[in-house]
């Protein structure tokens, strides 16, 4: 097994985000959903601003509860901001953390997303447990 491999191996570096100013909250979900990922970092400029997720999306999406999800969503959309629902200044790491470090992050802190950012703050790649998970299944 490989060991002391630094995270930048792994991780995803042509990084899909949205600008905190600029996108909206359908379009969020709607980049999440046309590009399969669940995770979207949130920036301003090249730098990190928060997090959103599928989940956090789906946890204030109420149509489906009552039958009319369409009218509902539309009308949340509209009402909040991905400032409003993103996770502000989430736990990240650097091109040089370990995996072993990143593995332990994501199962003790129950994360399924890490932004990986410069000394600056600047956005430069995002590994998930999936990542994590490919890493694992290649050293077996």
């Amino acid at each position: 097994m490989k060991r002391r491999e630094p995270v930048s191996h792994i991780m995803t570096k042509d990084v899909k985000s949205i600008n905190l100013h600029q996108g909206s909250l359908l379009e969020a979900k709607d980049m999440m959903e046309k590009n399969h990922i669940r995770h979207l970092p949130v920036t301003s400029g090249d730098k990190l601003e928060g997090i959103i997720s599928l989940t956090d999306i789906h946890r204030i999406s109420f149509g489906a509860n009552f039958g009319q999800q369409a009218a509902v969503d539309a009308s949340i959309f509209e009402m909040l901001t991905v400032a409003q629902v993103m996770k502000n200044n989430p736990t990240t790491i650097t091109p040089d953390t370990q995996i072993r470090e990143v593995a332990e992050m994501l199962a003790v802190e129950e994360f399924h997303a890490l932004p990986v950012v410069d000394d600056d703050g600047n956005l430069e790649g995002i590994v998930t447990t999936t990542d994590l998970m490919k890493f694992l299944l290649e050293q077996y």
